[in-house]
């Protein structure tokens, strides 16, 4: 396959036109059309924008070659997934310890179990996120997809802050209603994960 066949299979993956792949790249729609029939290939200083807008490496996009980065992108998402159901398994252990505790009249070691635990599961959830961040962070250019997720989150972040607001000032519980932010986290965790999905199965359906 050559540098244009690649470069026409990623444009129809993302559902472009030739025009908004210019627009985006700040070059003439004639210019697309060259690349993707051969007639000429990408200028040195238009590899990296293609390559940051497609999401793919120099190599991917120049030899094809994408066996191993696409086994690490699944490998990372593999092991995104697995992160998260731990920590959401070690929230609902941290409220099972503490009322395990209670039943045995030893509320205060429950206490702490219950913080120990949920601030284990946050650190997780925390370091998995920003892991997972940076093993994508080559995508410089929003999709509509990307868009839209960001979208889920800030409404998310924004009903999660609301509700800790009007929640803390009714009950004055402040020392309970952090426990918000944790759960606003686990969710913006969860919906990268739909999203990641919502890809993949996207870009499987473009490769049948």
């Amino acid at each position: 396959m050559t540098v244009g066949e690649r470069l026409f299979n990623l444009r129809k993956e993302k559902n472009l036109s030739q025009e908004e792949l210019a627009n985006a790249l700040d070059v003439s729609r004639q210019t697309i059309s060259k690349w993707e029939t051969d007639q000429s290939t990408p200028d040195f200083d238009k590899i990296i924008p293609l390559c940051n807008y497609f999401g793919i490496t120099s190599d991917e996009l120049l030899t094809g070659n994408s066996n191993i980065i696409e086994s690490k992108k699944e490998d990372n998402k593999k092991t995104f997934a697995r992160n998260i159901a731990i920590s959401v398994c070690m929230y609902i252990l941290a409220v099972v310890a503490m009322l395990i505790f209670a039943f045995f009249n030893k509320p205060e070691i429950g206490v702490v179990a219950f913080f120990v635990i949920v601030a284990l599961a946050t650190g997780l959830v925390v370091y998995n996120g920003i892991t997972y961040s940076n093993s994508n962070e080559e995508k410089k250019v929003e999709t509509k997809e990307e868009k839209e997720e960001r979208l889920v989150k800030e409404i998310v972040g924004a009903i999660g802050a609301a509700i800790y607001f009007i929640v803390s000032f009714a009950t004055f519980a402040w020392h309970l209603t952090w426990i918000i932010f944790i759960i606003v986290g686990v969710v913006d965790a969860i919906v990268s994960l739909i999203y990641s999905i919502k890809e993949d199965n996207k870009g499987d359906v473009n490769n049948e």
